[in-house]
């Protein structure tokens, strides 16, 4: 009979492959992507201003569930819980335009004097939809030029009468939102930059391509991989999603949202889409959205 030491031993070469396997089935997705955007072939979603290149977590599946239980928690870096260097009072943004036709009409953002510190960067935002209300609450403390573009669309009515056009529920468990037009390629006209936690890792750090684990409750920008690609869409987490640090985090969700998402969640989806998930089959519209 093994020993306890030997059984140690055993789980940590197993363990030791199966991130050497998801490390170069990481690499092989870039390497895809890359090939694929030089030759204008869409090979996951195509790379418009507004969708999102999501990390679905499917390529796990050929893993065992008992593999893939046991080595869950120790397969996915940590988050930063933080910024390692808290930012000025206010901090300056770019919004340049993107080149896309806006799916609704808005205006970009103020650039200057963007608060980053409480409370004036930590505003609470009240959605009615069809299915419940949804409250956040943003944190401009980590990611100010994010809460400033979602504060003035909603200021401007954008998310209003908006569906949420997709909801995924194995692997990534998010519903996604804040395309006016419902397509998933909508968005207002202009781009910026990744926020927290991209910005806490230097450029070309090999753990920007590793999963890191974006905790049930996060709000947190979509994007088409590309750099400048953030715009109005966002999705929301209902349950603990691995990611690499790629997607913007910008607030939380109250209870009272959590369970209105987890409702629509209950209701699956229709698998329409190739990045994963599909349209909800319990259809969700935002119906208001306000700064309180």
């Amino acid at each position: 009979m093994p020993s306890n030491e030997q059984r140690r031993e055993t789980a940590k070469r197993k363990l030791e492959r199966q991130l050497e396997r998801r490390a170069e089935r990481a690499r092989k997705r870039k390497q895809m992507t890359i090939a694929g955007s030089a030759l204008g072939v869409v090979v996951v979603v195509a790379v418009v201003a507004g969708l999102v290149w999501l990390n679905t977590g499917n390529d796990d599946t050929s893993e065992s569930a008992t593999d893939t239980t046991a080595a869950s928690e120790q397969s996915a870096a940590v988050m930063p819980v933080g910024r390692s260097t808290p930012l000025p009072d206010t901090v300056s943004c770019s919004y340049p335009a993107d080149g896309q036709t806006p799916a609704k009409a808005a205006n970009p953002p103020r650039t200057e004097g963007i608060p980053a510190t409480a409370p004036d960067a930590t505003p609470s935002i009240s959605i009615e939809t069809t299915q419940g209300n949804i409250g956040l609450n943003l944190d401009g403390t980590l990611s100010p030029c994010t809460v400033n573009s979602f504060v003035s669309l909603a200021q401007q009515g954008y998310f209003d009468n908006t569906p949420c056009h997709r909801l995924s529920t194995t692997g990534l468990q998010i519903l996604q939102c804040g395309d006016p037009s419902g397509t998933g390629s909508g968005g207002p006209g202009y781009g910026f930059d990744n926020e927290f936690p991209t910005d806490q890792y230097a450029d070309g750090d090999p753990a920007l391509s590793a999963p890191v684990t974006y905790s049930r409750g996060t709000i947190a920008m979509a994007n088409t991989g590309a750099p400048g690609s953030n715009g109005s869409q966002f999705f929301l987490l209902y349950g603990d999603s691995q990611l690499p640090p790629n997607y913007t985090v910008f607030g939380t969700i109250d209870d009272t949202g959590l369970a209105t998402i987890e409702k629509v969640a209950a209701g699956g989806d229709d698998g329409s889409m190739t990045a994963g998930g599909g349209k909800p089959n319990l259809p969700i519209e935002f119906t208001s959205v306000r700064v309180d």
